[in-house]
């Protein structure tokens, strides 16, 4: 009997049309704990890094992480896992919602597609009943349409369907995969999943998951909701509670966004941002968005309410959550949210990534202000900032005219257009758009997380150590008191001789040690969550959060019978963390690509950089070019990865 794993992976071949029932290996989670890092092992083992994203030997996984369809509270996680068409390097999203636990529940831990199917189809997924239907109908329709109209074709209401829109079909690169009331949307999935042949996958499942020692699980459990209840009750100062945190926070149900429109930088925010949130911009805004936010929502056994239900009039309704208000919004630097709400709906339906698809339209509009572009790319655009927005997001999607060259992203179009285009494509790393900041002085910890971080995605990264230091010494200690979470009592100290503005007498601080120590913890907190299938929003994202290093053992050990502690769950992270590393070396990553964008920081210190990842690079157990070492290799018990490099000449031994 499998514990809290249903034990048993879909195959599905789309180029034979064959569907098989697989056991998985159990060994394999006792190692990698699940989720990501099991995905990350078959992506090892079963995609040579010369095979294209767009390839029939390309490999598109939907994981279920270890804890998923338990009562853990928030644990709803699906990880999708393939080769991103934007970065050519391994591309990982996470999606909340419902569709991971009633994959679980239908008695399968991942989904599993390799080749191309010949003509548009959906998978549908009734506990031991799997079939391949035809979805030609279905071509061209939005993506929360489509899922809504599998289900009336299935006759099945509760079937949970992860859906793609006309940008998937196109294989826009930054196209999403959108399910209810989330969506996996960075790094190109969706476009990988519409070059599959794949509309849509409907699970209904209602089997039951094992827990190896239910009592000892549920209490643990009912823990976590207690201490969510009590930090409600009693806020810790300058901190807020835990079911504010998400969102940044609670998007859906804050309106004051003096902040981030003051430094989002996308389009002519860039230099006129500081014009955006005048008084009349927030009474505005809080008045568009009460009428038009139906209730707030949460994802499945989740407390954290940080996404909505909108319904504006002639508009279908649809869940919007956390930034994706403001992005369209700054990027055409239109300070009526009606139209951010609005063109967000039309972005849904599509299927694009909110992050990178603004950035790209912006970019479009700063190379025809320049010149590089013409009157002639975009003929027939209208001449305002809401219809040119409009006009352009349905070209990218149609991947018409101009759009068919956008639609691979400001990396890849700046290399197609050129005459100096290349200069506006600045805010990638890893030729992946980046959350576009414009800070003051460069912060060593950012640094390092938006160098290094694989996911592309900084709220992915970052939480558990506070961005910037609390002002005085007694608000530092009443911090500390409690400060359970920490994995070392060397973060406290940290966190107390931390200076308010550090530079003044070193610019360097935080030093490089400390730097490292906090990024590494942070990285540790959420490689734990991707492979249990956690929301970040209750673990590895906030401060002082219910789950962390110290009582993941409990709840890993019963719900699944094999007795690990933190030494072992800080084990399994490194080795999911070690082989995503070596999966992109092998792809072609190194050192050059792990630098954030210019201009990123108004003030910057390239030697420190330099130093910064040298040491991170080395706390890692890595070489100076960032690739594991055979030494850290064979300590994970990874021999197979370190003859892999040696053999394609990527690592040598001296």
């Amino acid at each position: 009997m499998a514990f809290a794993e249903a034990g048993f992976n879909l195959e599905i071949d789309l180029t034979r049309g064959s569907i098989e029932r697989v056991a998985t290996d159990p060994g394999l989670s006792k190692l990698y704990l699940g989720g990501l890092g099991t995905n990350t092992k078959i992506l090892w083992d079963r995609v040579p890094p010369e095979v294209e994203p767009f390839s029939p030997e390309n490999l598109l996984i939907f994981g279920t992480g270890l804890l998923v369809g338990t009562p853990a509270p928030g644990c709803n996680r699906t990880i999708v896992s393939t080769i991103s068409p934007q970065t050519k390097l391994m591309a990982y999203s996470m999606m909340g919602g419902f569709w991971a636990p009633e994959l679980k529940y239908a008695g399968y831990d991942k989904v599993i597609f390799r080749g191309k199917s010949p003509t548009l189809v959906y998978l549908w997924i009734n506990n031991d009943k799997v079939e391949i239907r035809d979805a030609s109908h279905l071509a061209g329709k939005g993506a929360v349409e489509t899922q809504e109209l599998i289900r009336q074709e299935l006759k099945e209401p509760y079937a949970q369907v992860a859906a793609i829109g006309l940008a998937g079909e196109n294989r826009v690169f930054t196209a999403s995969i959108e399910q209810g009331r989330s969506s996996a949307s960075r790094l190109g999935i969706g476009a990988v999943m519409g070059d599959k042949g794949i509309k849509a996958i409907a699970v209904r499942g209602t089997k039951d998951i094992n827990i190896a020692r239910p009592a000892e699980y549920m209490q643990l459990c009912s823990d976590v909701l207690k201490y969510i209840s009590d930090r409600e009750e009693k806020p810790v100062p300058g901190v807020m509670p835990i079911l504010a945190g998400l969102g940044s926070p609670q998007e859906m149900l804050h309106t004051d966004e003096k902040w981030h429109t003051e430094n989002f930088s996308w389009g002519n925010s860039r230099t006129r941002r500081k014009e955006f949130w005048t008084k009349e911009v927030e009474e505005k805004w809080k008045e568009t968005q009460e009428n038009a936010r139906t209730r707030l929502i949460s994802c499945y056994n989740c407390p954290m309410k940080c996404g909505a239900i909108i319904s504006l009039p002639g508009m279908s309704t649809y869940m919007m959550k956390c930034f994706t208000k403001l992005t369209y919004n700054m990027a055409a630097f239109v300070d009526d949210l009606d139209f951010g709400f609005r063109i967000a709906q039309r972005a849904t339906e599509y299927g694009v990534d909110g992050f990178s698809t603004p950035q790209i339209m912006a970019f479009a509009f700063e190379l025809l202000e320049a010149g590089i572009l013409t009157d002639k790319d975009f003929e027939g655009c209208p001449t305002d900032n809401e219809g040119k927005f409009y006009w352009l997001l349905d070209k990218i999607v149609r991947r018409e005219g101009i759009g068919d060259v956008l639609a691979d992203g400001t990396h890849w179009a700046a290399q197609k257009i050129g005459k100096g285009a290349e200069a506006y494509a600045h805010n990638n790393i890893k030729k992946h758009e980046q959350l576009p900041l414009k800070l003051g002085m460069l912060n060593p910890v950012y640094f390092l997380m938006y160098c290094t971080g694989e996911k592309a995605n900084i709220t992915q990264i970052e939480g558990q150590f506070p961005q910037a230091p609390f002002p005085t010494m007694e608000e530092r200690e009443d911090f500390v008191k409690d400060w359970v979470h920490v994995p070392d009592e060397k973060f406290k100290q940290y966190l107390l001789d931390w200076e308010v503005r550090g530079e003044k007498s070193n610019p360097y601080y935080p030093t490089v040690d400390m730097s490292v120590d906090i990024v590494d913890w942070q990285e540790k907190m959420h490689y734990i969550d991707d492979a249990l299938g956690m929301c970040a929003g209750l673990s590895s994202f906030p401060l002082k959060p219910p789950y962390h290093i110290h009582n993941y053992p409990a709840f890993i050990s019963s719900a699944t019978g094999f007795d690990i502690d933190e030494a072992g769950v800080s084990l399994a992270a490194k080795r999911s963390r070690t082989l995503v590393r070596a999966f992109n070396i092998r792809r072609g990553l190194s050192r050059a690509d792990e630098k954030p964008p210019e201009d990123h920081w108004r003030k910057r210190f390239p030697e420190l950089e330099e130093q910064l990842l040298d040491a991170y690079y080395k706390f890692k157990g890595w070489n100076n070019q960032g690739i594991p070492t055979k030494e850290t290799l064979h300590e994970l018990g990874m021999d197979y990865v370190s003859e892999d490099l040696e053999k394609r000449g990527i690592l040598s031994y001296e």
